[in-house]
């Protein structure tokens, strides 16, 4: 299954090189509409500097990508931040860097390396997560399953939202939908089926640090 990567929400960059100032903003965006929305806000609360480079890619395969050296030389802005966006793997996605020139040339090799670095601390500073499909999963046993099931969860890298005690004890999983047959044959086989095992709805959800963050 293709892995998709979204960011976790808006983040800014800042890179000085020989008085020249590069200002990053990255964040997420669903359409050309939205990108370029962002690009023309940008522009209007820099209005004063020269150069807005901005780069994104959009669509449900990434079909659209734009880019933009906004006056630079030729390839030493525009794509350099969409580099940055396609070596992450960020789908869905609109970095803008301004630019504010600093009296001094820093040449092609300069260029590159500025809008580059302004591009990757935005992209850093708003975090990527993993978009996926995730199987809520109540799993419930006697005491004396308690550390083989703690042992098997922490084995697959499930994420554990809740423990409840009672009278027993009931772990509440989420689990990738393409691992969820997988995982219920293996509760089943290592409880001799005695585990009381309920399966939710599947909700999409970004998993970023070992968290996941169900979206509506």
């Amino acid at each position: 299954m293709e892995t998709k990567k979204v960011l976790l929400g808006p983040g800014e960059g800042y890179v000085e090189e020989k008085k020249s100032k590069f200002l990053a903003v990255a964040e997420p965006v669903n359409t050309e509409a939205q990108a370029r929305a962002v690009v023309e806000r940008q522009r209007k609360k820099y209005h004063d500097a020269r150069h807005h480079v901005f780069a994104f890619q959009v669509g449900e395969h990434n079909e659209i990508q734009r880019y933009s050296d906004d006056g630079e030389p030729q390839g030493t802005a525009g794509m350099p931040v969409l580099q940055v966006i396609l070596g992450e793997g960020v789908s869905n996605c609109v970095i803008v860097v301004t630019r504010y020139f600093g009296g001094t040339l820093l040449g092609t090799g300069g260029l590159v390396r500025c809008y580059g670095r302004a591009a990757k601390e935005a992209l850093l500073d708003a975090g990527v997560g993993e978009v996926g499909r995730f199987d809520p999963i109540s799993v419930t046993v006697d005491y004396a399953m308690q550390g083989k099931l703690s042992y098997e969860i922490g084995q697959r890298g499930l994420i554990l939202e809740d423990t409840v005690f009672t009278d027993q004890v009931e772990f509440c999983l989420l689990c990738r939908q393409e691992e969820t047959a997988s995982l219920l044959q293996a509760l089943q086989e290592m409880t001799s089926g005695r585990a009381k095992i309920v399966q939710g709805q599947t909700r999409e959800g970004i998993l970023a640090e070992g968290k996941i963050r169900l979206l509506p």
